[in-house]
């Protein structure tokens, strides 16, 4: 059993946050939360355990009631809000403390804030995680850990609480790199598996059946297997992941990209594309309605 003498504090109770909050607190862990939404908050506490869950009502006091914090916010800009904004956790770190950033972040700026943590005394471990919301709802995430070993072995039993494949990448910043890229893949996936099925639709062919081949074949990929015939075929989109955040991914790996000096037509394709997507249907849509924007962008 993991130590549970203390609060974890858990900031970002979004459409992933939430789920990962009750998570911990269906484990065993007490839970100090934070959020700018009253509804999210109240939302968490609808069946928290009695005496598992407190809120706070800024990051610093997050801080000041919790040695571990976790961050599961939507962009690096937000992060650094939260870190060093007005009653921000930066200032209120004390010796020892670890925040664990569970979003998509920006591998450099990463490694900037662990580096200002890291003059207070405490650490920061990026670690965020592949998985849907109903994998977060049971706790089975995978999670991505970036962090030396002194770093991982204070973060891992509460990793434990949300997750199920805890795989370490590296030094601080590996892990929000290589999300990044996992992602751009992922989108190269979704992209080619929509394409063929609006190719298959204009032929005629029976989709399903499209969908079954690739599967059995060289063509299946994630979007393939869990995306076809689940969200695409009948047009339900609802799977989970917001087209904004894919673009926000996308640039991501497009920054790595530049870093390291990478030519990436593929990745800068993928790019132009989803940024067109959210410019068309707005970010917060399923990412799955690329599919749809391929339709209207050819007048379909």
């Amino acid at each position: 059993m993991a130590d549970r003498a203390g609060p974890v504090g858990f900031i970002g109770l979004g459409m992933m946050g939430l789920p990962m909050a009750r998570s911990l607190m269906a484990r065993g862990f007490a839970v100090l939360a934070c959020d700018s939404s009253a509804a999210a908050l109240a939302a968490l506490a609808e069946g928290a355990p009695a005496g598992a869950l407190a809120t706070a009502p800024t990051p610093a006091a997050v801080a000041a009631g919790a040695e571990v914090v976790v961050l599961m916010l939507p962009t690096s800009r937000i992060v650094a809000e939260v870190m060093e904004g007005k009653d921000g956790l930066l200032p209120a770190l004390r010796p020892g403390m670890l925040v664990i950033d569970m979003g998509s972040s920006e591998p450099a700026e990463t490694r900037r804030l662990a580096e200002a943590a890291a003059a207070r005394g405490a650490r920061i471990m990026d670690a965020p995680v592949s998985g849907s919301v109903a994998k977060a709802k049971t706790g089975t995430l995978a999670i991505m850990c970036g962090g030396d070993d002194a770093t991982f072995a204070q973060a891992e039993p509460v990793l434990r609480g949300m997750g199920e494949a805890i795989i370490r990448t590296g030094a601080v910043g590996s892990a929000h790199a290589m999300k990044a890229l996992n992602n751009f893949v992922y989108a190269a996936g979704l992209l080619a598996t929509a394409e063929a099925l609006r190719m298959g639709e204009a032929l005629g062919l029976d989709l399903n059946i499209l969908s079954d081949v690739m599967n059995a074949s060289s063509g299946r990929n994630i979007a393939t297997e869990t995306k076809a015939k689940q969200e695409i075929i009948p047009g339900r989109y609802a799977g989970g992941f917001q087209l904004g955040l894919m673009r926000k991914d996308l640039e991501t790996a497009g920054s790595i990209a530049t870093e390291t000096g990478t030519d990436s037509p593929s990745l800068a394709l993928c790019r132009a594309l989803w940024s067109e997507a959210v410019a068309m249907l707005g970010p917060k849509v399923d990412n799955t309605e690329i599919h749809r924007f391929l339709g209207r962008r050819a007048g379909g």
